[in-house]
């Protein structure tokens, strides 16, 4: 809003509505948000290379000497915390250490913990906005910022200090490798697991919780039973029948995105854009081919 009282969207507010500022507004925050990542990455890539980015990496990712190590994790957790009561932010916080992660700077053995003590730093806020209420409604506005804050903390005590339940690192490398592979399955798994899901969720609750048990509860037992058998695959493959050693019983489809990627390759060539960068893409393989060969 102006000093002078005006707005933005002030001429068009009549004739497009509430709902459809409301839109323009989402799209332009969220393309704001990616070029401001960009930017960051791109950033932070031109400046921490060579010597500093050792340095940094060898000072990030070091352990306490000795039995002490076991603390590290737990250190990190309160500076991940203080971190994000400086910055009034978890979001803040972890984009900033989002791209030092995938430049190499920073493990995400470390990112972890860093980002387990952002979700206790991002509760002060609220606590802070809670004591700042009137005396009426202090009660209530404090026990639902310390509802959040213990969630927090108990869902750093179910999945950081037992080592074999820090499960989310293994899954982020997944996601990560897969992404790596297929460009396309980051997008899918945001429309997937941010839109769709909840989605039909929320859909199936409304008709009746037992139409949503019973859609998502098959879903969940065969995830389990992947889950298990894929752990005995690793573990002890000794004890599962000769079939189930490994996946390629299943049809490729069900196995592997190979080929979703064929098609979304097939597709992607039909736009000028997409071949554009396609070129490009092997044009600077074969640079660095060459420079390999070079060096050899």
């Amino acid at each position: 809003m102006s000093a002078s009282g005006r707005y933005l969207f002030e001429s068009v507010a009549d004739s497009w509505g509430d709902t459809t500022v409301g839109i323009v507004l989402l799209i332009m925050a969220l393309v704001i948000l990616c070029a401001c990542l960009i930017c960051i990455v791109k950033t932070l890539n031109s400046l921490l290379q060579g010597r500093v980015s050792k340095l940094i990496k060898k000072f990030v990712n070091a352990d306490f000497p000795g039995r002490l190590s076991y603390f590290t994790g737990y250190t990190a957790i309160l500076i991940g915390t203080g971190l994000t009561i400086l910055v009034q932010s978890s979001s803040v916080f972890t984009s900033a250490m989002t791209p030092l992660v995938g430049i190499g700077v920073v493990s995400i053995e470390r990112m972890y913990p860093l980002t387990l003590g952002a979700n206790i730093g991002t509760t002060t806020t609220a606590i802070l906005a809670a004591l700042a209420q009137s005396t009426e409604a202090i009660p209530n506005s404090l026990q639902i910022s310390l509802c959040h804050l213990f969630f927090n903390i108990s869902g750093i005590l179910l999945f950081f200090p037992i080592p074999y339940l820090r499960f989310p690192i293994n899954m982020a490398k997944f996601l990560g490798n897969q992404t790596a592979k297929y460009r396309w399955f980051a997008a899918l798994y945001l429309i997937v697991v941010f839109f769709l899901f909840p989605g039909a969720v929320f859909g199936l609750s409304i008709i009746s919780w037992i139409a949503m048990v019973a859609v998502f509860a098959p879903i969940l037992l065969l995830v389990i039973i992947v889950v298990v058998i894929k752990v005995l695959q690793t573990k002890a493959p000794h004890v599962l029948p000769r079939i189930l050693k490994n996946w390629y019983f299943l049809p490729e489809c069900l196995r592997s995105l190979q080929p979703y990627d064929k098609i979304i390759q097939k597709v992607m060539m039909c736009c000028p854009c997409c071949q554009f960068k396609d070129i490009e893409s092997k044009e600077h393989e074969k640079t660095e081919e060459k420079g390999n060969e070079t060096r050899l």
